[in-house]
C-alpha cells in the first residue's frame, strides 16, 4: 500500500481550492532496470474526488504522468468542516482512498 494522498482543500470565497499529491511510482513501461529488462508499466488509471457523494473531479491517467503526480482544481458548493474523498485505482488493481476536511481560507 502506498502512502496517504496529501490533500489541501481551502474555501476561498465561493470556491474550494483543492491541491493534492498522489504517492505513486507511475512507471511508464519503457525504462530498463540494471539488467536491461523493461520495468513493467504501473500507473494510476482512474482518479476521482467526491464531495457529499457528488463527483467534483475525475481523471483518466496514463503512463506518461510523472512520479507522485500533483493535481489542482476548484469546485463550488463546499463549506468549512465538510470532507472530500480522493480515490484512485492503478493498472494493477491497487486502490487507495483518502479524505480531507475543507478549511476556511
Amino acid at each position: 500500500m502506498t502512502e496517504p494522498t496529501r490533500i489541501r482543500a481551502v474555501l476561498q470565497g465561493d470556491l474550494v481550492d483543492v491541491r493534492m499529491r498522489l504517492t505513486h511510482d507511475m512507471e511508464m513501461g519503457r525504462r530498463k532496470d540494471a539488467d536491461g529488462k523493461l520495468v513493467p508499466a504501473w500507473f494510476v488509471q482512474r482518479l476521482t474526488v467526491t464531495h457529499n457523494g457528488r463527483t467534483v473531479f475525475a481523471a483518466q491517467c496514463g503512463p506518461m504522468i510523472s512520479k507522485n503526480p500533483q493535481f489542482n482544481f476548484r469546485f463550488t458548493g463546499g463549506k468549512p468542516g465538510e470532507r472530500i474523498v480522493v480515490s484512485w485505482v492503478d493498472n494493477r488493481g491497487e486502490q487507495r482512498s483518502d479524505e480531507a476536511e475543507i478549511a476556511l481560507g
